[in-house]
């Protein structure tokens, strides 16, 4: 069996998660906004906050990214970022099983956005049990999803 693991950021590890992004959300980027370099590395310096994320590992190698935010009321999957060399092998549904379990036995729910052109990663979604709660950002690009079922009427608008 593949054995992950997680090991919190450091500060050396800037670089290697903005190329895992580049590598793993950068088709979507490209799809919605047009991949700027010097932008992207602008939104990188400003979102990359080490104390927050871990660092996926595979066997022993560096394969992806996790943040997570416990709040009082849900846990939040910031970002999951997996490296394409390690897409389709079950590591991020693993991942995702251990946050629902630990939520549920939080009593919480897990929520997440995820973008809307991400119809892979939605369906990987779809099939651990979330459901779309609404639609969010500049033309909708972003999906709320929650293990907590949507209100009536409460998808598509927010």
């Amino acid at each position: 069996m593949t054995a992950i693991h997680l090991r919190p950021a450091t500060s050396a590890d800037s670089e290697y998660c903005f190329q895992l992004h580049k590598a793993a959300m950068g088709a979507y980027v490209t799809a919605i906004w047009d991949w700027d370099e010097q932008a992207q590395r602008d939104f990188h310096a400003r979102v990359f906050t080490p104390d927050r994320w871990q660092i996926i590992t595979v066997d022993g190698t560096e394969a992806g990214m996790l943040h997570v935010e416990h709040r009082p009321t849900e846990t939040y999957l910031a970002r999951i970022e997996l490296h394409p060399d390690h897409q389709g092998r079950g590591i991020g549904g693993r991942l995702i099983r251990g946050l629902l379990h630990q939520a549920r036995r939080q009593g919480r729910d897990l929520t997440l956005d995820v973008l809307a052109v991400n119809q892979r990663a939605q369906a990987l979604y779809r099939r651990l049990g979330l459901h779309e709660v609404n639609r969010h950002g500049e033309n909708n690009i972003k999906i709320r999803m929650s293990t907590k079922p949507p209100r009536p009427g409460q998808i598509h608008g927010s």
